[in-house]
């Protein structure tokens, strides 16, 4: 499976929309927190078919969030997990925070082969024993070009890809 992992698109339109292009065939979509407002949800689901799950999880930078998840309540393939997500495809175990300072132990665990993060706007991707610890960049372009990762869980393969 080809998952593709954002995060921190702060509402910036024009870099999501450019990334949702480029990922509109993912096997699914985990987003790494700070969606923000719930009008992204609308350009997600605009530009992503409709059978392609999406897994969303809080940032720290979230506006309305009982709109976000009224909005996503409204498409069978968007979920929302809080502030945590423990997810299973195709046996890997991946878990997605927002946080670097909790994704590092969630690695370190060993109990999960991809640990995903954002918050800091940084690409990162290190091994740590078996499991990969990965961000992948932002997508609001505050600090730096936009990004995006693909990860394969089969070959547990990381590509970065710039967006503009």
């Amino acid at each position: 499976m080809r998952l593709a992992i954002i995060s921190d698109t702060h509402d910036n339109i024009s870099n999501f929309e450019s990334a949702l292009e480029l990922i509109a065939d993912a096997d699914s979509i985990l987003h790494c927190g700070d969606l923000c407002s719930p009008f992204m949800i609308e350009k997600l689901v605009s530009l992503i078919p409709g059978t392609t799950p999406v897994h969303v999880i809080w940032g720290n930078n979230e506006g309305d969030i009982r709109l976000i998840c009224a909005k996503a309540d409204a498409h069978d393939n968007i979920s929302l997990h809080g502030h945590f997500a423990s997810l299973l495809f195709n046996g890997t175990r991946v878990a997605l925070t927002h946080y670097p300072e909790v994704a590092r132990p969630l690695a370190i665990s060993g109990e999960y082969d991809l640990v995903c993060y954002g918050h800091d706007h940084t690409a990162h991707q290190e091994k740590i024993k078996n499991t990969v610890l990965l961000n992948p960049g932002e997508l609001m372009g505050l600090k730096s070009t936009p990004t995006f990762a693909w990860y394969d869980t089969s070959t547990h393969d990381v590509n970065y890809v710039a967006v503009n």
